[in-house]
């Protein structure tokens, strides 16, 4: 059965809780960060993308710390070409790696982190503080906090559940850090997803395969990685609402990579073309390599120079003080650029011809080929595609930046328990890579046996397996990859996981000296979970034991039993059992009727059977994976999410304090701009005007001097001190146009009232006259009031608080309209009515006929109960006719 994935471009929601009504999807890559937000909230596009506090549809994949603040996504990337040792990139790539390995990559990009290798073997860094160290998974729970953020920020409401996108190379170390940091994080993850799965659900979301089926390549060149992915989209035929309807589905056939290719090699090859002319430039055995802050600053220009090579045939490079106050200026033709980059162009066909020839397809069996990924933008790269497929164009139905992330999002929705898609989009995705289970222990043998292919690659997702082995002592088992040709990019040994298995020689020794009908065996269940992620659930030992047990002897009493009965088989016993149940009923039933012999037949007959009884004892599993993969401890979890809460809430209070600085330094601004006008004139004295101004510059000039260190408290005060000044002299500015405009609005009504009083007294005559009344004496109380008040305002001074406020006028406006809307929701009276009288001759008649009919039928009634000559039965028929 298919394991449909229900996706659609209309979104409806089936839960009435609003914090289930929104998902995200996050597509992590080794340079950007998308994420995509379904949302069911009214007003919103049910499918998004989320936008960054730059107003951008991408965010750089970026942890800073400076000074003791941490920035995270466009701040990071601010200053990164200032600070680039203290800037984190590549976080994802270094999850599940270990330490040599990513000191290796590290350093092949000149970036000079403070790295230490931690107890498990991977890689830790050390900030600018000299002190504080952070796992690659803290640094990557960062980023999906950020993440997260972005996409409350976007939908307005709480979201927690996520599917994160993984390359398909990720092993079992990768995805169980992705899964990891995502908890650090606070991400609820619904699944992981692989990149080119969420890449086939946007594509064929929107397309109908019931006319044909049809093959797909889906060929992705990122930052750091190349992959190619044969899908294969068809339809099946469904019942739904009682037709028979046709749905749509995919299946992965295929994927092949090449974890050590994308667009950072390209920009590799410009960075050393330009690093040696700069060199030779610069003469004196200089090496501008060995300067961080000199590459950083190449490298941002190197980028922005490969982009303009792919809609240009030349462009520029240019960076001011590169290396020691020289500056740096060059160009390029994009003809150099494919030179320096000849062999790449070979090795970006090789994931292709890989998936053709392990799917045993031709070119011409392929419909299509979708390019997704930033670096398929390359011109040099497009060409040789087409070249590859014989074609004059290349597909490009998806957006090569979003087309992930979207498609991930329909996967969170279909996943959710809050939201419900109404067209269905089948997918099959496999496990990228086989796994082995292996058993060791004293006197075991490495042998088919103990050595088996527990998923072969491709397996289904999610899927469950089941091994077994006949063994008395406890055991390991070893989870490995099942290629050592193909492993995860970094990994030394094909082990990811080892579990110690014990109980079963307990178990042994308790039940061997019963009657065992076969030898105790250990099964092992094991799970493929829909993020790949593969693991060893339970183990139990199984003991199967024969033995006497007393049963009811089939057809026999203890009084008289029959021959056949004592000498029915073993194999019979059950069923016998079961007709003897019926014959005992049978029995007991007739000697309830015969009392002298019920105390002879009760007592069944006992005999003797072999029995078999099985046992099932849970075996306990102890994990003993070491290496980056192993799992952290619980008191390094609790450790980590405290220094995250804690970078949280200073991340908090910072953006507090600068929008509280901005606040005050804004309201400075504009005050003083408006205290020179003239339109303060009539409601500002001039020593108030004097007084206020003075206030303002105190504040302006501890902003600048001593603001820098200040906290949020300080910056609130001082903007509390300057509102508590200003806000009246602008409330009496303001109330200098609204007073009039409040009066105006109460005269108006007051003449709509006039009319309808007047109605209600001539059109609507059933209203009580004593509700008018009330309408009427609160008018006149509320009018009095406006008249006192009015008169008390033109002897006072506009440089003084007023008498009354314009809120306060429409205020008791509103209670009087509320007042005669009461009034006239009073309903008009139905009109009664009365039943017409009957006359004295009518009323006569109508007794006289009850009393001749009672007459007549009690003559009928004597007559049928005493006549027997069948006159009776007619009179009895017309009587009931007539009831």
């Amino acid at each position: 059965m298919l394991r449909l994935v229900i996706v659609a471009l209309i979104v409806v929601a089936i839960s009435v809780s609003p914090g289930r009504s929104a998902v995200s999807s996050i597509d992590l890559g080794s340079e950007w960060l998308k994420v995509a937000v379904v949302n069911l909230k009214p007003g919103q596009i049910p499918i998004s993308v989320a936008i960054n506090e730059m107003s951008k549809r991408k965010s750089p994949a970026l942890v800073a710390f400076q000074s003791g603040d941490r920035l995270i996504g466009e701040e990071a990337a601010g200053i990164v070409a200032r600070y680039p040792d203290k800037v984190y990139s590549l976080v994802r790539d270094m999850i599940g790696k270990p330490y040599g390995f990513v000191k290796d990559l590290i350093d092949s990009l000149y970036l000079q982190y403070d790295t230490v290798e931690d107890y498990r073997g991977a890689v830790g860094i050390k900030i600018d503080d000299g002190v504080t160290i952070f796992s690659v998974e803290e640094l990557t729970a960062m980023i999906l906090g950020y993440a997260l953020n972005l996409a409350q920020f976007h939908s307005k409401v709480p979201i927690k559940d996520a599917v994160i996108t993984v390359p398909p190379y990720f092993g079992q170390a990768e995805r169980k850090g992705i899964l990891l940091a995502a908890q650090l994080a606070g991400v609820n993850v619904l699944s992981l997803i692989n990149e080119y799965a969420g890449a086939a659900l946007q594509y064929g979301i929107d397309k109908d395969f019931s006319n044909e089926s049809r093959h797909v390549i889906f060929y992705d060149m990122g930052a750091r990685s190349t992959y190619a992915a044969l899908v294969y989209f068809s339809s099946y035929k469904t019942k739904e609402f009682g037709k028979t309807v046709f749905a749509n589905q995919f299946q992965v056939k295929d994927v092949r990579w090449n974890s050590d290719l994308g667009g950072q090699h390209m920009e590799s090859r410009l960075i050393e073309y330009f690093a040696d002319e700069f060199n030779k430039q610069l003469g004196s055995g200089i090496d501008v390599r060995k300067s961080s802050k000199a590459m950083a600053k190449l490298k941002k220009q190197v980028k922005r120079t490969k982009e303009i090579l792919s809609a240009n045939t030349v462009a520029p490079l240019s960076v001011e003080s590169l290396y020691d106050d020289h500056d740096f200026r060059s160009t390029i033709t994009r003809e150099k650029f494919e030179e320096l980059c000849r062999d790449l162009w070979e090795k970006s066909l090789v994931p292709i011809k890989e998936v053709l020839e392990y799917s045993g397809l031709k070119m011409s069996d392929i419909y299509g080929m979708e390019l997704i990924g930033g670096a398929t933008r390359v011109p040099k790269l497009q060409s040789m595609l087409q070249e590859f497929l014989g074609k004059k164009s290349l597909d490009k139905h998806l957006d090569a930046d979003e087309a992930i992330v979207l498609g991930a999002s329909l996967y969170a929705a279909n996943l959710s328990d809050g939201i419900k898609l109404n067209r269905k989009l089948g997918m099959v995705d496999g496990s990228t890579y086989g796994y082995v289970v292996q058993l060791e222990a004293p006197g075991l043998l490495t042998n088919d046996n103990t050595r088996q292919v527990l998923a072969p690659r491709l397996k289904k997702l999610p899927s469950k397996m089941f091994r077994s082995i006949v063994y008395d002592k406890d055991f390991e088992v070893s989870l490995s990859y099942e290629s050592d040709d193909l492993l995860p990019p970094g990994t030394v040994s094909p082990i990811f996981a080892q579990y110690a298995v014990s109980g079963l020689a307990d178990a042994t020794e308790k039940y061997s000296s019963r009657n065992l009908s076969s030898p105790i065996k250990a099964n092992m269940h094991f799970s493929l979970s829909r993020s790949g992620i593969l693991s060893l659930d339970r183990a139990d030992a199984v003991i199967e034991i024969t033995e006497l047990v007393d049963v009811p002897k089939a057809n026999a009493k203890l009084d008289n039993s029959t021959s056949a009965s004592s000498n029915k088989s073993i194999e019979d016993g059950p069923q016998n059992m079961s007709e003897g149940t019926d014959n005992g009923e049978q029995a007991s039933t007739n000697i309830s009727d015969s009392s002298p012999k019920e105390n002879n037949t009760e007592d069944v007959a006992i005999e003797k059977k072999l029995k078999k009884r099985t046992f099932r004892v849970p075996l306990k599993i102890t994990e003993k994976t070491n290496g980056p993969g192993m799992a952290l401890s619980k008191e390094y979890l609790i450790e980590a999410e405290e220094k995250l809460e804690q970078l949280d809430k200073k991340d908090a209070d910072r953006r507090r304090t600068a929008e509280l600085k901005n606040n005050l330094e804004g309201y400075i601004y504009d005050t003083k701009e408006k205290l020179e006008t003239s339109e303060l004139e009539s409601v500002l004295t001039i020593e108030e005007r004097q007084s206020f101004t003075k206030k303002l510059e105190e504040v302006q000039e501890w902003l600048y001097m001593d603001g820098e260190d200040a906290n949020v408290t300080d910056f609130q005060q001082r903007l509390d001190v300057l509102k508590s000044i200003g806000d009246p002299i602008f409330f009496r500015l303001s109330e200098l146009s609204a007073r009039p405009a409040a009066f105006e609005h109460a005269r108006k009504f007051y003449n709509e009232l006039d009319q309808i009083v007047q109605d209600w007294e001539s059109k609507k005559s059933w209203l009580p006259l004593h509700r008018i009344e009330e309408v009427t004496n609160a008018a006149k109380k509320v009018k009095r009031w406006l008249e006192e008040n009015e008169a008390a305002q033109k002897k006072a001074s506009l440089f003084s608080n007023p008498e009354f406020t314009s809120e306060e006028v429409y205020e008791k406006i509103l209670d009087l309209q509320d007042k005669v809307a009461s009034v006239n929701k009073i309903p008009k009276p139905k009109p009664k009515i009365e039943k017409p009288k009957l006359n004295d001759t009518e009323n006569d008649s109508h007794i006289t006929e009850e009393t001749d009919s009672t007459t007549k039928e009690k003559p009928s009634n004597d007559q049928s109960t005493t006549d027997s000559t069948g006159s009776s039965t007619d009179e009895s028929s017309s009587l009931h006719e007539e009831l």
